[in-house]
Order: C-alpha cells, then structure tokens, then sequence
C-alpha cells in the first residue's frame, strides 16, 4: 500500500493511459500512486472524493505576459496568477517583455523573480529574450535558468524589445544552437506588414487586411530555413495561419526541431464575427477567417500543431480603443481558456483527453517541466477538478484579471472548474483562494 497524506479520488481521472476511475494518492507535494478506484485509503491520509467530476492534471500556460514590474497597470503575478488558478492552470511561463525591464539580462530576470516571490499563486518560470544586442547575454541567461529564449521578427510594440532582423536571427540562433537552447518566434515577416494595406478605422476587416497570411508564412519559412542552417530547436509562436501548415509539416518530416502553437482565440473565434470597434478582439497574428479554424482543428487533431496557449496579453481598457490600428493587441484568457477550448473542442468530436494533450502534457514538455503535465508516480501533484458538462456565461466582473475586459463576454461556455490543487494543496475552490503558495520555476539543467 502506498503513503499518502492525501487521496484524491474520482470516477474519471485522466491519466497517461486513458480516463479511469482511481485514487490517486500524494505525499508531500508529489503523486505517489495513481491506484484503483476502491483502493484502501492509508491510515492516516485524508480522503477527497470528488465523485463524477474529472480530475486532470494542472494545465500548463507557456505564453503570458504578465506584465510585472513597469506596467503592473496592466496586469501583475497577484492578479494573473490567480486569473490562471481559477481556469485550472498550476504552472504558467511568463514572457520577458511588457514588464519594464524586459528579462533579457541575468540582472532583469533577478529583478522579475523577487518580485513574483510573494505574489504568485501557482508555480512560475520566465523565458529570456533574445535582441538585437544581447547575444552576450543568452547563455548567462540559460545557466540561470530561463526555459528558451524569445524573439520578434517584426516589431514587437514596445520599444525595449526590439525584433530582429535574418542576420540578427542567425547571431542569436547560432548561439542558442551552441548550448542546446529553445528559441520561440514572433513570426511575422516585417516586410509584408509594411506593404500591406493601412486603412486604421474601426473595420475588423481592414485591420485583418493589415496582418496578411503571406507575413506569417514567409517568416515561418525563413525561421525553417535557419533553423536547418544551425539543427537549432525552434517554437513558433501563435500561429494563425492555415497556409503554413504544409511548410511546418515539411520541415517536420525533413527532420527540422519544431514545434508549434495556436491559442484559444484563434480556435474558438472568427473575423467573420467580430464588431467594428471591438478591439478587444484584437491581436497579432489576427484572429482570420472560419475556414482557417477548421484547418486549424485539422492540424491540431493530425499533430501538425502540438499545443495550445492562452497568449495572455492585457493592457488597461483606455489602450483598447475602437481604431483597430492603434488599440493595443493583445486578448486576455488566462482564466477562460480551457473552458473555451472545450466548448468548441466537444462540438468538433474531441475529448476532454485531447485538451489536456494540447494544455498540459505538451506544453510541460515543450519548456522541460517534467514534474509537470501528467497524473502518475513522480509528478508533482497539480490538478483540476472540471465540471465539463457543466456551463457559465462569461460575465467580466467575475474575472480576476486586473483589467476584465474579454473577447469572450456574454458567451455560454462548458466546463466549470471547481477547484484548482498545487503540489496537494487546494488554491482554489468555488472562488476562494489560499494565500500564494507557488514557486518560481528554473530550467532543469
């Protein structure tokens, strides 16, 4: 029989090998067993059974911008941590601009890490950047423990940060390929921004005219060739683009080190929808057509594309004006997005195990969390207890993001969280929250 402080039982526990009935059992902090249903509960240990709700592992969130110092107006750990453990997400990766200083030297990510201690509700790592003048800085940063290295290839929208163009590309990815590090891509090429359209104005339509499919492509590709060049391992980021997915599947095939990711806004919403003046339904890449979503779900379902990621990317409600040209892009969803994958993935014939797939095992393998991502022995015991067949309708003032301005507003979602588990410990259920009890996250050497 196996120690446990805890047994969390329920009749649906999605494991590495398919949905069963289990208890699964914990001691400090870590999975011990996942045994059966009825499994005697070891003297001592508290039960949990939570009944017919499923158990799956705590989602993992590699794409936020949590904004923390220098734009706290933002956003910041308190808020966006609690957003992430509210949706069932018990590990989040915080990307290195929108906060002030960027985390592009070991000193920022020093700065970036006393101030998240205190504040962070769930478990939290950082990713480097990767500028035009700091290549000096990306092995330091890897020692230090940064998960891969972020980069732009168009203009990032803050001025600290700025992209890079092929051969600042090849610079960085040389060095990075030189220790074995992740570089993940912004891929918009600058060139095809510049020639397209710019009307400005409240038209979703000319401002998806602003961000053509052919930037995203011919960035994709360039990023293929390099990383061929250098057998660098290399993310891309965000992607929207259906006409990509042939080059990504090619590149795959030839041997090229590459994963991919799209975001819930991209698999659940569509231009077609979209108000004039709603810029709370912008982003970059954009939010395109219906017909490129269906491909999108293709490509998730065939493993073209490998995960999905909320991008949380806020700003103050005055920065989302109604000119799509100069609102700030970006779409807050951290606290929403499983709940908006799964609505729209149980439409398209998909399980709440192909979810989990997308939001927690493969992005725990995409950064190297290895104590994360799944329900077995050796894992830390992070979960989510989901009412899925369950339904809300997204109401902002029950979000816990700074500012709760949502593309997702008025919409009926499926999928309630009823409580949120870290390292064994509940953090949240129906609403009340523990104080912080997450740790900063640094890369397995």
């Amino acid at each position: 029989m196996s120690d446990a402080e805890l047994v969390l039982r329920s009749t649906r526990v999605i494991t590495p090998e398919g949905t069963r009935a289990a208890s699964v059992h914990v001691a400090g902090g870590t999975i011990t067993a996942v045994l059966p249903y009825d499994a005697p509960v070891p003297d001592g240990a508290r039960l949990e059974d939570v009944g017919d709700h499923v158990v799956l592992p705590g989602l993992v969130d590699t794409h936020v911008h949590v904004n923390d110092p220098g734009r706290t107006e933002w956003e910041g750990f308190w808020t966006a941590t609690r957003a992430a453990a509210a949706g069932g997400i018990t590990t989040l990766v915080d990307m290195p601009l929108n906060s002030l200083p960027p985390t592009t030297t070991v000193d920022h990510l020093r700065v970036k890490q006393k101030v998240a201690a205190d504040k962070a509700h769930i478990d939290v790592g950082f990713w480097g950047g990767a500028l035009p003048d700091n290549v000096k800085d990306l092995r330091p940063l890897h020692e230090a423990g940064v998960f891969g290295f972020k980069a732009f290839l168009s203009p990032s929208g803050v001025d600290e940060f700025p992209h890079l163009d092929q051969e600042q590309l090849a610079r960085s990815l040389a060095e990075i390929a030189s220790f074995d590090g992740l570089l993940i891509v912004h891929a918009e090429d600058p060139h095809h921004l510049a020639a397209a359209p710019q009307h400005g104005g409240p038209k979703y339509a000319h401002f998806l005219a602003s961000r053509p499919r052919d930037a995203e492509d011919t960035a994709i590709a360039n990023l293929i060739a390099q990383a061929k060049r250098f057998d660098a391992r290399v993310h891309i980021l965000h992607l929207s683009s259906s006409d990509a997915l042939p080059l990504i599947a090619e590149a795959r095939a030839e041997g090229v080190r590459l994963t991919v990711e799209t975001c819930p806004h991209y698999l659940t919403l569509t231009a077609e929808e979209v108000p004039d003046g709603a810029s709370e339904f912008k982003c970059c890449p954009p939010i395109r057509e219906a017909a490129n979503q269906d491909l999108l779900w293709q490509a998730l379902a065939d493993g073209t594309i490998d995960c999905v990621v909320t991008d949380h990317s806020p700003s103050t409600p005055d920065l989302k004006t109604d000119d799509f040209a100069t609102a700030w892009g970006g779409i807050s969803g951290l606290q929403l997005s499983m709940s908006a994958v799964w609505t729209a993935a149980r439409k398209r014939g998909h399980s709440l195990e192909d979810v989990v797939r997308w939001m927690s095992s493969a992005t725990a393998r995409l950064a190297g969390l290895d104590r994360k991502g799944a329900i077995e022995a050796g894992r830390d015991a992070d979960f989510a207890v989901v009412a899925p067949d369950e339904t809300f309708t997204v109401d902002p003032a029950a979000l816990q993001h700074r500012n709760r301005v949502t593309a997702y507003a008025g919409r009926t979602l499926y999928g309630v969280v009823k409580s949120t588990w870290l390292r064994g410990e509940r953090i949240v259920a129906d609403g009340a929250f523990t104080e912080p009890k997450g740790r900063l996250l640094t890369r397995t050497p």
